[in-house]
């Protein structure tokens, strides 16, 4: 049987002396490798495991059940937010009503960029929006997660640089490997006809989009949030409003 890695989760009842020493042991004798372990907000750990055995882990599950220090809350082949769990010491915020949306805020932008660098390392067609005020950290993020994957970037629109609007680019800018930053203001509100063949062209690549403010972007093109795989949220504090009005007129007088 092929090698797995599992999830595991448990909350601790009663953190008592030589609990996780007992728990390892188990472990050990079940010969299920512990690749990454942690503390996972407040009372509760997270543990990358690794086994050649599906029965082991469903036996390993059944006797730390019996177990009345912790309950196991989560024990499945890991998702991205599990092993950004266990290296980070806390779940990603997500939508509870919209589950493809992520929130963090300005003093997260570690976990963002490793989670985004996950992202990118996967193949074929994605889009991903990223929400924000200005100067919040939205670009320097999506090159950072660029750089985490090892993907060259591409800007299509930018107002990182002064004013980025492409009507044409190179093969090699083209490649499908890349990351393609498009600024959802600038290529819809600011774009000329040439710049939005080359955005559709782009669209319709099997390639990694990242659309900054993708609710104008939306509004004023003729893609919907269906065309989205990701929605990120990026804020100063958890109470910040994301508030469009406040800042598309100044990118018309800027531009």
């Amino acid at each position: 049987m092929e090698t797995k890695q599992w999830y595991m989760e448990y909350k601790i009842h009663k953190n008592r002396p030589g609990l996780l020493g007992d728990i390892a042991s188990m472990l050990g004798m079940l010969e299920v490798n512990i690749l990454t372990i942690n503390g996972v907000e407040g009372k509760t750990r997270g543990m990358l495991l690794e086994s050649d055995d599906d029965e082991k882990i469903r036996l390993l599950g059944e006797m730390l059940g019996k177990v009345n220090s912790i309950t196991v809350s989560a024990l499945r082949q890991p998702k991205l937010v599990d092993i950004l769990a266990v290296r980070h010491g806390r779940y990603i915020d997500r939508d509870s009503d919209d589950r493809k949306t992520f929130r963090f805020t300005r003093d997260e932008l570690g976990l963002l960029v490793d989670f985004l660098g996950e992202v990118f390392k996967r193949e074929g067609n994605q889009v991903i929006g990223l929400r924000g005020m200005p100067r919040v950290g939205k670009t320097e993020s999506i090159i950072a997660g660029s750089v985490c994957a090892m993907k060259r970037w591409t800007f299509v629109s930018s107002t990182l640089l002064r004013q980025t609007i492409r009507s044409q680019m190179s093969e090699d800018e083209l490649n499908p490997n890349n990351v393609f930053i498009i600024d959802g203001i600038v290529s819809t509100i600011r774009s000329s006809e040439r710049h939005y063949n080359l955005l559709q062209d782009i669209m319709s690549m099997p390639s990694t989009k990242v659309i900054e403010h993708p609710d104008i972007f939306v509004q004023e093109s003729e893609y919907d949030y269906n065309d989205f795989d990701i929605i990120i949220e990026l804020r100063n504090n958890p109470n910040e409003e994301i508030i469009y009005d406040t800042f598309t007129a100044s990118y018309t007088d800027e531009l």
